[in-house]
C-alpha cells in the first residue's frame, strides 16, 4: 500500500451549538483561503437559511485548506442524531476525525452517538475542547468525562492515546496548555499533519470510488461526492456503475471536481486518495461504487440506520388552502418527496390510505420538520398528521425505539422533571450534580413518550431546562402513555377572530390567534383550561345599541397569543387533528368536521 503525504482527510464531530462550523471558519481564515478585505459571512459552512437561523448543521459539507503543502479535507458534519444518515456516510470519506468539546457542557449524547461510529470503524481521534475562554469552564473534569465515554465506548489502547488541544474557537486560537497564550490554530494544524494518517491506496489496483453524497446543479445534473479508494478518474473517463446485486453499467464522466477552500473546481484528473465530485452519471445513488470497465471491483456499500419516526403528509384541504403556497396537488408534493429521496438515505416515502397522502418515515422529529420547512419556503401546502413511531416484531413481540434523553436543569426542576419523564414511562439512569446549581439526569424513555413533551419541558423548566436525545435501541412495548392533558378551543364557524369574542375566550384558556385572522370551521384556535373539547364562536362581535354606560367601551386588554413553530405544532397535535403548513401561516385543524 501506498500512502499520499501530501493529503489528510478529516471530519469533525460536536454536538449542536459545541462551534465546530466556528473552528472550521477560522481554519479557512488562518490557512489564506479568504483575501485580507473579502466579505465573507459568519459560519460560512452553514450555507442553507435553516442551518443559520437554527444554528445547526443539517448537509455535510466539504471543504480542504492547504497547510505547509498538505491538501487538508475537511467534512463539517450534523451534530444532531436526526441526520445521523449524513454522519455516517461521511465517515467513509475520511481517516480520522477531530471531536469537538464544549469546555463547559462537556460530551452530549450526539457527541456519543458519531463518535461510536467512528471508533468502530478504528479512525483515530483528536480531542480539541472549545469555549476555554467561558467564565463557567471546568476543562479538566470534561477531559475526564471524555476519557469515560472512550472506555464507555469500548475504544482501543491506541484510541485512548489521542492528542488533546485547547481552543477559543472565534478568537482563532489553539493551545496544547490551556493556562498558556496562543495566537493562532497552528498546534492544530500540526497536530492534524502528525496524528490524522495519511490516506494509503493500493497503485496496482483498478479505479474504486464510493459515492457518499449527492448534490444537483442545473447545469450539469446529478453530482456524485465522494473518496477515490483506489485509481484515479480523468476527464471525459469511462468507468462502470456498480449497484448491489445488479449488472455493471457504463457511465462517462463529463466533469471532474475537487475541493479548493469552499469552492469545488474542475479538474483534469483527480488521484487515490482525494475526495472528488464527478457529474454525468444520472442513475447514481449512495453507496454505489464507480470501477474500472475491463476490472470492476465494488466496495462494501453504506448502510444507514432505519428509521424510528413516521407522519402522513397530505393535501392541504382546507378552506384556506391555495391561498399562499405555489405547489397544492398530490403530485407535486410527491415530485418534492421523489427529490428528496435522491439526496437524503436515511428518510423513506410510501403511499398512505388515500391517493393523496404519504407517509414519510425519518429519524426523528427534527428530521421532518426540516424537510416540511424546506418545503413551505419552496412554495409548498400540505397537511401533516400526529408523528408515530415505528415498531417492529422481534420473536413474537412488539419492540419500539427507545431514547437517552439527557436532562440538564436546575436542582429546583428536578423533581417536576423526574416526574415528567415518570410519567411518559422514563427511567433514571444516572444524576449528576457538579455543585454550580445545575444537575445532570439520564433517562431511557421510549420515543413515543417523547413525542409532545419539549414544549412541556420548556413550560415547566421556565425555559431554563435543555433537553437532549439519542435513539439507543429497541424495548419491549411498554404500554399506553398519556398524551395531551387539555382539550382545544374549535372555531364553529368561518370568519375572521374578533378582539371581543377572544377576550371572552380568554378565561376558557389559552387563544392560538390574533384579532383578524382568517378562521374557518373546524380550525384550533386555543386550549381549553379543561380536558375536553370545546366549539366556540371567535368571530362574535358586540351587539350594537345606541345606548351607552360610562367606562364600558374602554380598549379590551388582551393576553398575547401563544404562537407555535413547525416543531411544536407537530408535537401538539392529537390523533384526530392536522397541522396546515403554507408559505406564511402554520394553523391547527380538526381532521373531520364537528361530531
Amino acid at each position: 500500500m501506498q500512502a499520499r503525504q501530501d493529503l489528510r482527510n478529516l471530519a469533525i464531530i460536536a454536538h449542536v451549538d459545541h462551534g465546530k462550523t466556528t473552528l472550521v471558519d477560522a481554519m479557512l481564515w488562518q490557512s489564506g483561503v479568504f483575501r485580507e478585505n473579502e466579505q465573507v459571512s459568519e459560519r460560512v459552512m452553514d450555507s442553507l437559511d435553516l442551518e443559520r437561523e437554527k444554528g445547526i448543521t443539517i448537509m455535510a459539507k466539504n471543504t480542504a485548506v492547504v497547510y505547509r503543502g498538505v491538501k487538508i479535507n475537511i467534512v463539517d458534519t450534523p451534530g444532531h442524531a436526526d441526520f445521523g444518515g449524513e454522519v455516517e456516510r461521511t465517515l467513509n470519506m475520511v481517516d480520522g476525525v477531530m471531536l469537538l468539546v464544549d469546555a463547559t457542557e462537556g460530551p452530549l449524547p450526539q457527541t456519543r452517538f458519531v463518535l461510536g461510529k467512528a471508533l468502530e470503524r478504528g479512525l483515530p481521534p483528536i480531542v480539541v475542547i472549545n469555549k476555554i475562554d467561558r467564565p463557567d469552564r471546568r476543562i479538566q473534569e470534561v477531559l475526564d468525562e471524555v476519557y469515560d465515554l472512550f472506555i464507555d465506548l469500548d475504544a482501543t489502547e491506541d484510541q485512548l492515546e489521542f492528542p488533546v488541544l485547547y481552543t477559543n474557537a472565534k478568537a482563532g486560537i489553539a493551545l496544547t496548555d490551556p493556562e498558556a497564550e496562543g495566537r493562532d490554530l497552528v498546534p492544530l494544524f500540526e497536530t492534524i499533519l502528525s496524528s490524522i494518517p495519511a490516506p494509503s491506496h493500493d497503485p496496482d489496483a483498478p479505479l474504486q470510488f464510493l459515492v457518499t453524497n449527492l448534490q444537483y446543479s442545473d447545469y450539469v445534473g446529478r453530482i456524485a461526492v465522494g473518496k477515490i479508494v483506489n485509481g484515479s478518474i480523468n476527464h471525459g473517463q469511462e468507468v462502470a456503475l456498480l449497484k448491489p446485486g445488479e449488472p455493471p453499467c457504463r457511465a462517462g464522466l463529463s466533469v471532474v471536481y475537487s475541493y479548493e477552500g469552499l469552492d469545488r473546481v474542475e479538474r483534469d484528473r483527480v488521484d487515490a486518495g482525494d475526495i472528488a465530485a464527478v457529474a454525468g452519471v444520472e442513475d447514481v445513488f449512495i453507496g454505489d461504487t464507480l470501477g474500472d470497465l475491463v476490472d470492476p471491483r465494488p466496495l462494501p456499500t453504506i448502510t444507514v440506520e432505519e428509521p424510528t419516526i413516521a407522519m402522513v403528509f397530505s393535501v392541504n384541504t382546507s378552506p384556506l388552502a391555495g391561498k399562499e403556497g405555489r405547489y397544492l396537488t398530490s403530485r407535486h408534493i410527491k415530485d418534492r418527496l421523489d427529490k428528496e429521496l435522491l439526496y437524503n438515505v436515511s428518510i423513506r416515502v410510501e403511499q398512505a390510505e388515500t391517493r393523496e397522502s404519504f407517509r414519510v418515515s425519518a429519524r426523528g422529529e427534527m428530521q421532518l420538520a426540516v424537510l416540511v420547512e424546506t418545503m413551505r419556503r419552496e412554495g409548498y401546502e400540505l397537511s401533516l398528521s400526529k408523528p408515530r413511531i415505528i415498531t417492529r416484531e422481534v420473536g413474537g413481540q412488539v419492540v419500539e425505539p427507545q431514547e437517552l434523553a439527557v436532562v440538564d436543569v436546575p436542582e429546583n426542576y428536578v423533581g417536576i422533571v423526574t416526574e415528567m419523564l415518570s410519567s411518559r414511562r422514563g427511567q433514571m439512569t444516572r444524576m449528576i450534580n457538579n455543585g454550580f446549581g445545575r444537575v445532570r439526569l439520564e433517562f431511557e424513555i421510549p420515543s413515543r413518550g417523547l413525542i409532545g413533551l419539549r414544549s412541556q419541558f420548556l413550560t415547566d423548566t421556565r425555559g431554563t431546562g435543555i433537553l437532549n436525545t439519542l435513539v439507543i435501541g429497541h424495548t419491549p412495548h411498554a404500554g399506553p402513555i398519556t398524551g395531551r392533558p387539555n382539550g382545544v378551543l374549535v372555531s364553529d364557524r368561518a370568519g375572521k377572530a374578533v378582539t371581543y369574542a377572544i377576550h371572552h375566550l380568554q378565561p376558557r384558556g389559552t387563544i392560538f390567534v390574533n384579532p383578524g385572522d382568517p378562521v374557518y370551521e373546524g380550525m384550533i384556535v386555543g386550549e381549553n383550561s379543561r380536558a375536553e373539547d370545546m366549539w366556540v364562536n371567535i368571530t362574535k362581535e358586540k351587539k350594537l345599541t345606541n345606548i351607552r354606560a360610562a367606562g364600558s367601551d374602554e380598549a379590551l386588554r388582551l393576553i398575547p397569543p401563544r404562537q407555535f413553530t413547525l416543531e411544536l405544532a407537530m408535537e401538539y397535535i392529537n390523533d384526530d387533528e392536522l397541522v396546515e403548513v403554507t408559505p406564511r401561516s402554520i394553523r391547527l385543524r380538526k381532521a373531520k368536521g364537528r361530531p
